[in-house]
């Protein structure tokens, strides 16, 4: 499920789980997590990519309700967030859901001229935790931030430059060559910058009201009603309860 080459000081991990269009499942968040620790050790840079027409569907939503589920992947993106060396997420095709989260946690990223953004958490009667609510917020702002989680609207890859999101407009192989060009800089300055930059309040802890507002959104028939929906083919219908 997760392929690693090395090109010089630039290690590429990518998400090869084509027949669930790159789904993270527990499994592959573990796989992932220590390729990342093990790239870390050596590589200047990381560059995150996704096999096939997708970068990642998001979360395996066969497995996304399971207890140590959510625990697993935010234990990933921390990791990611804290190794000492840039983490370039290059986006084909569209990131969904867990799949955005892999691009927020990460320090930059490109997208092809054709791909998309979406957080569906509305959708699947889910919520996401403070953490991405945050960055998302601080990275293109509450308006457009809003739109993405509250409005559950997709954003292209336009938009999502434009907004801030995406650095760059580009395909793999032009995320690679910024990567081969990051790796010269200097290690040391790299890692002080990430350091900063990820000390942005967003890891704070959730108030009282929050965490029983998203363990409520998890626990929901609501959220039974939109798993059901999916199996059934059918638009799903939320009580609110």
């Amino acid at each position: 499920m997760l392929g690693v080459s090395r090109d010089g000081e630039v290690v590429t991990i990518e998400l090869q789980r084509p027949e669930r269009r790159n789904a993270l499942n527990e499994e592959l968040i573990g796989s992932l997590r220590a390729a990342l620790e093990e790239a870390a050790t050596s590589a200047r840079v990381i560059l995150l990519t996704g096999q096939g027409p997708l970068f990642s569907a998001g979360a395996d939503l066969d497995g996304v309700y399971s207890d140590s589920f959510l625990g697993g992947l935010l234990a990933m993106l921390r990791t990611i967030e804290t190794i000492p060396v840039p983490v370039i997420s290059a986006i084909n095709g569209g990131a969904l859901g867990a799949g955005v989260q892999l691009a927020l946690a990460s320090d930059l990223r490109v997208m092809t001229a054709d791909s998309f953004i979406a957080i569906p958490a509305a959708k699947l009667g889910i919520s996401v935790d403070r953490w991405t609510v945050r960055r998302l917020s601080n990275l293109i702002g509450p308006g457009p931030a809003r739109t993405i989680l509250l409005g559950a609207e997709r954003v292209s890859a336009a938009d999502a430059y434009g907004f801030g999101f995406a650095n760059k407009i580009g395909t793999l192989a032009d995320a690679q060559a910024w990567a081969k060009q990051i790796a010269e800089l200097a290690p040391l300055s790299l890692r002080h910058m990430k350091l900063v930059f990820n000390d942005d309040d967003t890891r704070g802890p959730d108030t009282a009201e929050q965490s029983a507002a998203l363990d409520a959104a998890w626990r929901s028939d609501d959220a039974q009603e939109a798993r059901a929906a999916r199996q059934q083919k059918r638009a799903a219908k939320f009580e609110g309860r």
